[in-house]
Parts: C-alpha cells; sequence; structure tokens
C-alpha cells in the first residue's frame, strides 16, 4: 500500500518537474523576445503557450494518479 503511494508521489511529482521545466523554458523564451522587436501578439502567444503546456502538464500528471489508484493504469 505504501509503495503505491509513493508511486503516485513520484509520478505526480515528475510531471510537476517537467511543468516547471516548460515554465523556466518559456519564461527564457520570453525574455529573449522582450529584448528585440517582437510584437505584442508573438509575446501573447509565446504565453498562451506557456501555461497551456505547464497546465497539461499538471493535469497528465493528475489523471495518472486518479488511474492508478483505481488500478486502470
Amino acid at each position: 500500500m505504501l509503495n503505491q503511494y509513493m508511486e503516485q508521489i513520484e509520478t505526480f511529482g515528475t510531471w510537476f518537474a517537467l511543468a516547471a521545466l516548460f515554465f523556466l523554458i518559456g519564461m527564457a523564451i520570453q525574455d529573449v523576445l522582450k529584448k528585440g522587436d517582437v510584437p505584442k501578439f508573438g509575446r501573447i502567444f509565446v504565453w498562451l503557450v506557456l501555461f497551456l503546456g505547464c497546465f497539461g502538464f499538471i493535469a497528465k500528471g493528475i489523471i495518472q494518479v486518479i488511474y492508478e489508484s483505481q488500478g486502470m493504469g
């Protein structure tokens, strides 16, 4: 039972770490775009992709933990 919970925490932690990494990469891209002559639409697009990607990784982790706790995964 404890092993199952540890695996779920590890799974969610992995996806959360990927979301954090994605966010940091997106922030670096945003910083580069801010210094150049990039239209506002381009920066908004980067923010949109950045947040959708982060939420996607976190949602994937939550869904995987739910499936594994139900014995489906």
